[in-house]
Parts: structure tokens; sequence; C-alpha cells
């Protein structure tokens, strides 16, 4: 049973890095490049991949993290890997909880016309902003995560 959730350990890792690179550097740029036309449709699915990637991470963050625990006990506490992996869930946390609903208010506060061309297009583009940042910081800390975990 141990080596299961060893097994667990390494593939929550990789699930969780690889969903946040692989969604945020490699299908969400790809949608706003063939759907250029229509930014809305390309906002809204990445936005559900998005989604889907912080509930992978807090699953995967979750499982990491009390794997950690159950292993190594409070020296866990003492160790980068935790605090990494504890900081990444943290943002997730912050983002989708927190950011994604002020983005999504301000969708629906911009009416019909796209967000951009509305008249929260400054507090959305502030918004996107913070969320891009927190996802970036998550992603370096998941290549941080990957190198550590040994």
């Amino acid at each position: 049973m141990k080596n299961l959730a060893s097994h667990l350990f390494a593939i929550a890792i990789v699930l969780w890095v690889g969903s946040l690179w692989a969604i945020g550097f490699i299908a969400a740029p790809t949608l706003f490049s063939v759907l250029k036309e229509n930014t809305q449709l390309a906002g809204m699915l990445a936005g559900k991949l998005f989604t889907l990637t912080a509930y992978v991470g807090m699953v995967c963050g979750f499982y990491v993290l009390i794997y950690r625990l159950a292993v190594d006990g409070g020296s866990a506490l003492k160790q980068g890997f935790f605090w990494i992996a504890l900081t990444m869930l943290a943002l997730t946390l912050i983002g989708h909880f927190g950011v994604q609903p002020i983005i999504q208010s301000l969708k629906v506060e911009g009416g019909a016309a796209e967000v951009m061309q509305s008249v929260v297009a400054s507090r959305f583009a502030r918004w996107h902003g913070i969320a891009s940042i927190l996802y970036m910081m998550q992603s370096l800390l998941g290549l941080m995560l990957v190198l550590k975990q040994r």
C-alpha cells in the first residue's frame, strides 16, 4: 500500500504541474490564436479549462501535502518542498475562489459587448493581469516542486 501511495504522490505532482503548463502555455494561447475572430468563445473555453486545472490543482495539492505529512511527519514542515506545494495550493485557491469570481462579475457587468470593449475594460484587464501573475507564479513554483520532489 505504501508503494501505491508513493506512486500516487508522483502522479499527483505530474498531473498538477503538467496541467498548469499544458493549459496555460499551450491550450489557452492556441484557443486565442485559432479563434481570433471570436475572442469571447476563446475566453469562455479557456476559462473552463482553467477551472478544471484549478480543481486538478486542489485535489493534487491536498494529496501531495497530506502524503508528505504522513510520510515525514512534523519534519515535512521544515522542507522547502512542503512550503512550495502549500504556496501553490494557496495561489490556486486565491485565484479560483478570489480572483475568478471578480473576473466573472466584470464580464457580466460588461454586458453583451465584448468585455474589452465595455466600460469595465480597465478593471477587467487589471484583474486578468492579477490572475495571470498568480498563474505564472504557480507555474514557476511547479517547476521547483518537480525538481525538489526527491
